[in-house]
């Protein structure tokens, strides 16, 4: 691994040098979904809560419409997009961005949806790996987003295998969900792993998946609606990092955070 890509890595999960979680917040949904519920105005959500997260997954336009420009924030590109949530079939994607753009925006990864399962899984394979080549030639981390057909269950057999494809083709970071048995996922899977929040739930709900996933080898966590969706997003992105970078119970992280509305 060369010393750009590491500093990278390391600046977009900067809990992996001693071994603590990273909080990555993930803005990226407006791509698929338009004005998600939460994010109508992506200045105004996002901004309070830049201090509390240690990298941004998001897309091209809402890095240069709503993210002040003299932040240091790490930034994970959403580089993949061709669809809509209009359509049937969500896989149908192809990379969209360049990584020369990528590079003039000034960005420490960028990400890439791989739909193993899904009706394209082939052609996001494909533009997947060629990514890759492009992004490695500029030191560049890539972080794959696993997803699995729209029939299957995510489950640990669906999971580990869209995790481990991404890693044979050569992701530097895996974006999953948490499942039961995820402790094996991560043994087969020799990169950082981070968790998706998917849909919004409970908070308390959310802060023990997200526990439990860092407990069981998981190196942070992407989270996104579960934050700006909740009744207050700055404390509640507050909570997740009590339990993901500091160890906090996630009951006294909840406790915390109903004391703080």
């Amino acid at each position: 691994m060369s010393w750009g890509l590491r500093n990278r890595l390391d600046r977009v999960l900067p809990g992996l040098p001693n071994g603590t979680g990273s909080v990555m917040f993930a803005i990226d949904h407006g791509y698929f979904m338009g004005p998600t519920t939460g994010l109508e105005d992506p200045r105004k959500t996002i901004v309070p809560l830049l201090p509390h997260a240690d990298s941004l997954m998001l897309s091209r336009g809402i890095l240069q419409n709503s993210i002040p420009k003299r932040t240091n924030i790490p930034i994970v590109l959403r580089v993949s997009s061709g669809n809509s949530i209009l359509n049937d079939d969500m896989s149908n994607e192809k990379l969209c961005v360049s990584v020369e753009d990528a590079i003039r925006l000034n960005v420490s990864a960028v990400a890439f949806s791989i739909y193993i399962g899904g009706a394209y899984e082939h052609q996001t394979i494909v533009e997947f790996s060629k990514l890759v080549n492009d992004a490695h030639r500029y030191g560049i981390p890539v972080l794959a987003v696993t997803a699995v057909g729209k029939d299957m269950n995510r489950d640990l057999r669906y999971l580990s295998l869209a995790s481990r494809i991404a890693v044979e083709l050569g992701a530097d970071i895996v974006k999953t969900y948490y499942c039961d048995g995820f402790n094996e996922l991560i043994g087969a899977c020799p990169v950082p792993v981070v968790i998706a929040g998917g849909k919004k739930v409970p908070e308390l709900e959310a802060l023990k998946f997200a526990h439990n996933a860092v407990s069981d080898g998981a190196a942070g966590v992407d989270m996104g609606r579960n934050i700006f969706q909740s009744d207050s997003p700055e404390n509640m992105i507050q909570a997740v990092r009590s339990v993901v970078v500091d160890g906090a119970d996630p009951n006294d992280a909840y406790e915390q955070y109903k004391s703080s509305l």
